[in-house]
């Protein structure tokens, strides 16, 4: 998708990867067939610029069609660069503005709560989004609720627009910060697939009244040398010579 275009939040998608593949092949139900169907795990991408990681994670889940990654980005496509609930299929939030996922989220889930179903929302927000208070107003809210079907992610990969995002807004101990709001706060490498799967686990297993998040520290361009090694990484454009590079790289580490 990233090679259609020439552009994009390339080094976002590779570092969030390993966490989308264990939400979609391990921890969340869902029917590939029925996008809406009323028994499915809700899974919300606030983060929306992230998009080009989740159309991955769908296409792969069977939820879009594999010959609509030509289109991303274009005109009338299903796939803008940006994630938009009313065009693509398992987007369940529009995600362009920041720090407004975790909300929704809450909502979510305190609907589900009272319609009494055992369904849960799963929400992925960025580092640069805890510079958002709307993000902490529904950390309070969500606690308050004892949303336990609630399980939130944070890409800490220390990257945003204008420079590394403790420098823009501290937002350590995070951890510590978290487990005082009150939810059960678990921190991986989130490029571990087994700790991601772990961590994802422990999550679903408690039913203590708590919601849960998972810090996630990850590597922008994870995966591709060259990218990892780019001191700013928010938006990139990768120079057609790069691409067989990059995948090389990539089916390496597969492989490895």
């Amino acid at each position: 998708m990233g090679e259609v275009q020439g552009q994009g939040y390339i080094a976002q998608a590779l570092d969030i990867a390993d966490v989308l593949a264990v939400a979609y092949f391990h921890a969340m139900t869902y029917r590939p067939e029925d996008p809406h169907w009323e028994g499915r795990d809700r899974f919300l991408l606030s983060n929306g610029h992230y998009a080009i990681a989740l159309y991955a994670a769908l296409i792969e889940a069977g939820i879009i069609p594999e010959d609509e990654l030509e289109t991303y980005g274009a005109d009338g496509s299903r796939l803008p660069m940006s994630g938009m609930a009313a065009y693509t299929p398992g987007m369940e939030m529009s995600g362009g503005s920041l720090g407004l996922g975790m909300s929704i989220a809450v909502g979510m889930a305190l609907g589900l709560k009272r319609k009494t179903s055992g369904n849960r929302v799963y929400v992925l927000f960025s580092d640069g989004e805890l510079d958002e208070g709307s993000v902490w107003e529904a950390v309070m809210s969500a606690a308050h609720y004892g949303l336990d079907n609630l399980i939130a992610v944070v890409d800490v990969n220390n990257q945003q627009a204008d420079g590394p995002s403790t420098e823009m807004m501290g937002f350590e101990p995070l951890v510590d910060k978290m487990e005082a709001f009150g939810w059960f706060t678990q921190r991986v490498d989130g490029n571990d697939i087994d700790a991601v799967r772990d961590a994802f686990d422990a999550a679903k297993a408690r039913n203590a009244g708590k919601p849960s998040i998972i810090i996630a520290d990850t590597l922008m361009g994870k995966g591709v040398p060259f990218l990892e090694a780019r001191e700013k990484n928010h938006f990139i454009r990768v120079e057609e010579h790069e691409w067989q590079l990059a995948l090389s790289a990539l089916d390496q580490g597969r492989t490895a």
